[in-house]
C-alpha cells in the first residue's frame, strides 16, 4: 500500500492543467502540523482556482473546485470530518464538465499520513 501524506493549509493544490492554483484554508484549528492546520472534509471543496491556462472561445477555465472524488480519510476524523490526504482528487468548473480535475503537487509537510 501507498502512505499518503495529510494535507495542511499550506498545501499545493491545482487544477489539472498545472498553472491554476487553489489556495487552501482549513475549518479546524484542533490538529497541526508543523504549526499549520490539517485540511479536513470538506475544506479543498469551492475553493478559488486561479491562473488556470484553459482559455479560449467557448471554453471555461477552472475557477473553483468541486466535490471531493477520492482522498478523505476513512480512519482519521476530526469533528465527526475526515482527513484529507494526498491523494485528494475532485473535479473543477472547467471545461469540458466532469472532465478536469484537481490534485495535489505538495502535501505541504512530509510528517504525518496513512495507508488509505
Amino acid at each position: 500500500m501507498t502512505y499518503q501524506l495529510w494535507l495542511t493549509a499550506d498545501a499545493d493544490v491545482r487544477c489539472s492543467h498545472r498553472l491554476g492554483r487553489s489556495p487552501q484554508q482549513a475549518s479546524q484549528t484542533w490538529l497541526t502540523v508543523n504549526g499549520r492546520p490539517v485540511l479536513v472534509a470538506p475544506d479543498p471543496v469551492g475553493r478559488s482556482i486561479a491562473g488556470c491556462p484553459n482559455i479560449g472561445v467557448s471554453i471555461k477555465p477552472c475557477t473553483s473546485s468541486l466535490a471531493i472524488r477520492s482522498g478523505e480519510s476513512s480512519f482519521v476524523r476530526i469533528d465527526g470530518h475526515p482527513v484529507v490526504r494526498a491523494d485528494l482528487s475532485g473535479y473543477t468548473d472547467g471545461t469540458p464538465p466532469g472532465q478536469v480535475t484537481y490534485d495535489v503537487l505538495d502535501a505541504a509537510q512530509e510528517l504525518v499520513g496513512e495507508q488509505p
